[in-house]
């Protein structure tokens, strides 16, 4: 599972989910042919990028290229179950990666177009965004 090895903070504050702000960058397609785009805004772990990963590449049988464009290098904390209000902020529970509208989140290369379009369709069934498949 992707997490970063070192971090500068080991807990960072929550930050505002602007669902109108667009993504500046990521935009286009640039390693591979193609690409799956977000169309809404939210969190992603690294449960559902490697999720996400593995049907496509078990989809395109170990053909072509993958590329991850995102990383998931936020952390979010959680405190255990049945502990009282106060007493700071929990530990570090997992990483998320903040995705934007417009955002390209993996892309594909060395397939054709209608296996890089069913197995991004099996991808954006892994992930809590709204996807749509996008060309070089």
């Amino acid at each position: 599972m992707l997490m970063p090895k070192k971090v500068k903070h080991r807990k960072w504050h929550k930050g505002r989910a602007r669902n109108k702000r667009r993504a500046t960058s990521k935009l286009t397609v640039a390693f591979g042919e193609f690409g799956i785009k977000a169309t809404t805004s939210c969190w992603v772990n690294s449960r559902q990028i490697e999720a996400a990963r593995r049907a496509i590449t078990n989809f395109t049988k170990r053909g072509g290229k993958v590329w991850i464009r995102i990383f998931p290098d936020k952390p979010v904390t959680k405190k255990g179950a049945e502990v009282p209000m106060g007493s700071g902020k929990g530990a570090v529970d997992h990483y998320v990666t903040v995705i934007k509208p417009g955002m390209v989140m993996f892309e594909l290369g060395g397939v054709t177009e209608e296996t890089a379009r069913d197995a991004f369709r099996l991808a954006g069934h892994k992930l809590p965004v709204h996807t749509k498949f996008v060309k070089k």
